[in-house]
């Protein structure tokens, strides 16, 4: 492939065969470490891996492709080789030099491409010197006479590019020096020191102190001196360009001399003192700290010896520390008390503790830099079983701080209690050997569609993409105002809320998840970020960008944004914007365009949330509202035009804390939890990759009559019907 620089890349490899490839990407041998991966699964033992560039750069050329281990040996992809063409770049620039007044000199430059070939222009100044040349280029100069700047420019079929500029300085006589000094005085001789002055752009060749002695550096001895005399000294340098000016003069007088009890250099100093005292107390020290290590040693199993009896030899008694049992590794006993988190926190924590015997492990959903998610069978009272997903942190990372930052995420979902926002199932805690900590585990409902975002992007670029009708995706939005609408009202900011933070059940409803870096507001309305952390730069408020100040304004932001992810279908907002510039971007008063399939009213609506001033952002509460008008207007439009859209819905009793039924009839239902989503311990967005379950492909239609349709593409059918049935709060 040949793109062109700053354009995005989509590469993409599928495995099938396997039950849950662990597929890599590649590139030039090394492990792609990278947050714009996506892995979904088409149907039984056939995935597929997606590796997103957003903007390439002449960095990411080179050779791609991915692999996967089943247990026995690699299996590798096709190769791609990328190419990133772009205007040219500069491989060797030209330097800054210093040269005698008038003396010829040399500047060298090279540019390369791709696209070839290149083609080098020389500046001086603001003169263009000669005409075109190929790259590399060598420009010789006679000579200047005052200080000039060359630069070089580079074109090829792409463009042009500016090298930095070159300046040339000319060198001049050296300064005179300063600080002049007698270090050591005797009867017969002394010693002189100095401190150069500028070296006038040219290095110093030599220094004579007057009386003619020619010599390097900055100290000089003196000879043949008469002590009955006094001494004058002065020095110049001289560098390329000739002798520089002498320095003041220095003189010692002979009644000086005569006066001293001895030589500067013969008093006592306080350094050496000092210097020995640090060795002997650093010397100390380290016996006490070897002996300290040997006791321990001798000691670690038990104290082998008693007093000393009265007969002068010791009593050999030995008394164990701790038993050993040397047939199989000793367990740390999993408790809460054993992880080494705060007393407030075990103490939220104590009663929806799981033994680990109560679940079983299952496949793989999801993996992330910090942690993993899998599936689960967790054992109910009656003794049947219940699908769950539990998410674990990796065990080489694990430490206390650790641990910490990732039950607080359970311990504030133990709060929650409400359709649309994730429901804690438990906590466990998987022991371990050799004396590790255990390692934490979060029990979840099982997610049937994953996330909200993977879901969405199947939908538009899957292998198989499907249509989601408007009045879905707006389904999808109700259902996170609502979450939020109980969320603010218990006085909790989410701080991380997005399309990849929602999860779907298997009725299709949207659940606010993974609350890694929510906060409870128990006095004012914001919270203040007191550190600086990784943090969702693209869903930030104006104000927390700048201040690190989260509110539930700030929330309703994030809210705008991921209503562009629903009614974009997945893709990224400010595509080909760093996440450095986001911020002038939004002060210049920019924000997300309309997507195209946007209708102005739900378009404005998110607008709304965009307000630099977060008073003027609606509550979720009105967003909730105006929503729901919207989806009671698309519901009735779509029953008057299409004969076949029904809603097959009971009407139920609206939960507590939001304003009852959708327009339209649609009912509200159960549903809550969080099977696939990934949080870093720090509490930072992490690098999970997005897991959708089987499903998504249309059945053959012979296969259709044959057997009855699965329960995934069933519910394809409804979406694309506009038909299935959703839940309002």
């Amino acid at each position: 492939m040949t793109v062109s620089q700053g354009l995005p890349v989509r590469l993409n490899c599928t495995v099938e065969g396997l039950d849950s490839p662990d597929i890599h990407w590649m590139k030039d041998g090394a492990v792609i470490e990278t947050l714009d991966e996506v892995f979904i699964q088409l149907d039984d033992r056939h995935w597929v891996s997606f590796l997103s560039l957003k903007s390439v750069e002449r960095s990411d050329a080179g050779h791609y492709w991915c692999q996967t281990y089943d247990g026995r040996e690699t299996e590798m992809s096709q190769q791609v080789w990328l190419t990133v063409e772009g205007v040219p770049f500069f491989t060797v620039e030209p330097k800054d030099l210093a040269v005698p007044p008038n003396a010829s000199f040399q500047l060298f430059c090279e540019a390369v491409g791709p696209p070839e070939p290149v083609t080098i222009f020389w500046w001086r100044e603001h003169t263009k010197v000669g005409g075109p040349v190929p790259s590399p280029s060598i420009l010789n100069v006679t000579g200047v006479t005052q200080s000039t700047e060359f630069s070089c420019e580079a074109r090829n079929i792409k463009g042009l590019a500016f090298s930095r500029p070159a300046t040339i300085f000319i060198q001049a006589l050296p300064a005179a020096p300063f600080n002049v000094t007698v270090t050591k005085l005797s009867s017969s001789n002394a010693s002189v020191a100095w401190m150069p002055g500028a070296d006038g752009r040219a290095l110093i060749q030599s220094c004579t102190v007057q009386e003619e002695l020619m010599v390097e550096g900055t100290r000089a001895n003196l000879t043949s001196w008469d002590p009955q005399k006094d001494l004058i000294a002065r020095v110049c340098a001289s560098n390329a360009i000739g002798y520089g000016p002498w320095s003041r003069s220095l003189v010692v007088s002979s009644r000086d001399h005569a006066g001293r009890q001895g030589p500067p250099h013969s008093r006592t100093s306080w350094v050496p003192v000092v210097l020995g005292v640090l060795t002997a107390l650093v010397t100390a020290a380290a016996l006490a700290l070897i002996l300290l290590r040997k006791r321990r040693k001798e000691t670690r199993f038990g104290q082998a010896f008693d007093s000393v009896v009265a007969g002068g030899e010791p009593a050999i008694h030995f008394r164990a520390a701790r038993s050993f049992n040397r047939e199989r590794p000793e367990r740390i006993e999993a408790t809460l008390d054993s992880l080494g988190i705060s007393d407030e926190l075990k103490d939220r924590l104590e009663d929806v503790l799981i033994p680990e015997q109560q679940f079983t492990l299952g496949r793989m959903l999801g993996k992330g830099e910090f942690g993993s998610v899998r599936e689960a069978q967790l054992k109910q009272e009656d003794g049947s079983f219940v699908k769950v997903a539990v998410k674990m942190l990796k065990a080489d990372i694990i430490a206390s701080s650790d641990i910490e930052e990732f039950l607080k995420e359970a311990a504030c979902m133990k709060e929650f209690d409400h359709p649309h926002v994730a429901k804690l199932v438990g906590v466990s805690l998987r022991s371990r050997a050799k004396g590790r900590l255990p390692i934490p585990m979060v029990i979840l409902p099982f997610m049937k569609h994953g996330d909200l975002h993977a879901f969405l992007l199947a939908s538009r670029v899957g292998e198989n993409p499907f249509n989601l009708p408007l009045q879905t995706l707006i389904r999808f939005m109700v259902d996170i105002a609502c979450g939020m609408e109980y969320l603010s009202s218990r006085n909790f900011i989410h701080r991380d809320l997005a399309a990849r933070n929602c999860m779907l059940a298997e009725d299709m409803t949207v659940c606010v998840a993974d609350f890694g870096l929510s906060r409870k507001i128990y006095s004012g309305d914001y919270y203040r970020q007191g550190c600086a952390s990784k943090l969702p730069v693209k869903w930030l408020a104006l104000e927390s960008l700048a201040d690190n100040l989260y509110t539930v304004y700030s929330d309703v932001w994030a809210f705008g944004v991921t209503m562009w992810e629903i009614m974009t279908r997945g893709q990224t907002p400010y595509a080909g914007i760093e996440n450095a510039e986001i911020y002038n971007y939004l002060i210049g008063g920019n924000r997300l365009k309309q997507p195209p399939e946007c209708t102005e009213d739900v378009y404005e609506l998110m607008y709304q949330c965009w307000s630099a001033d977060p008073k003027q952002r609606p509550s979720f509460t009105c967003l909730r509202m105006e929503l729901e008008t919207i989806l009671g207007h698309l519901s009735v439009l779509s029953t008057s035009q299409d004969p076949l859209y029904i809603n097959i819905g009971r009407a139920q009793e609206p939960a507590e804390g939001c304003s009852g039924e959708l327009p339209g009839g649609d009912q509200p239902s159960g549903g809550a939890g969080d099977g696939s989503g990934m949080r870093a311990a720090e509490g930072t967005p992490s690098d999970y990759r997005y897991i959708l379950s089987p499903g998504g492909l249309a059945e053959p239609s012979g296969q259709a009559e044959q057997q009855p349709e699965s329960p995934v593409n069933e519910a394809q059918r409804l979406l694309q019907q506009g038909l299935l049935p959703h839940s309002s709060c």
